[in-house]
């Protein structure tokens, strides 16, 4: 693997990944403007549209990660975004997150955009180790985690201040000797 420069579009049975643009911000929105959303990441940043604008508009030249719109096939919604970031070529790894508007949460979605860009990591990319991390009051994204294949490595504690209180960052990952992730169309 050279860079992420190539941005491909994969397809499963009830989402399509495709490249991000800033077409894509009045669907993506809600990831910013929502308070649960906004605390399960963790996110302190306020977010102006014309900022989000040029943010997705830049995402297409660069070489260093992989953002990706997630379209529910059923609809043609953009319904959140996966990313491939922070990639380390020496040590052929990467950071993975993904984020969805409220309304599309608890559908099976997220399991399924993890699947399809977890499998291209590994399988397309040439990576060994994609990781994450997700916050103690987030058990749902969790499970989600850990049903796709990432395994807890260990704890950030205290990682996070959110209105306050202390909260801890449990770091997973998954590897590819390890990978048995359901294969994916790509274009």
């Amino acid at each position: 693997m050279t860079d992420f420069s190539h941005k491909p579009t994969l397809t499963g049975d009830r989402v399509v990944l495709r490249p991000v643009t800033e077409a894509d911000v009045p669907a993506l929105l809600p990831l910013f403007e929502d308070p649960e959303v906004t605390r399960l990441t963790g996110s302190h940043t306020s977010f102006d549209e014309a900022a989000l604008v040029r943010w997705y508009g830049s995402r297409g030249a660069r070489d260093d990660r992989l953002d990706l719109a997630v379209v529910e096939r059923a609809t043609g919604r953009v319904v959140g975004e996966a990313v491939l970031s922070e990639w380390d070529p020496d040590n052929e790894s990467c950071a993975f997150r993904i984020a969805f508007v409220p309304d599309a949460v608890g559908r099976g979605l997220g399991s399924e955009a993890t699947r399809l860009v977890v499998g291209h990591g590994f399988e397309a990319l040439g990576l060994y180790r994609i990781r994450l991390e997700v916050y103690a009051f987030n058990p749902r994204a969790r499970r989600a985690y850990e049903k796709a294949g990432f395994r807890a490595e260990g704890v950030l504690r205290g990682a996070l201040l959110w209105e306050g209180e202390r909260v801890d960052a449990t770091v997973m990952s998954v590897i590819a000797p390890e990978w048995g992730g359901a294969r994916q169309t790509v274009g």
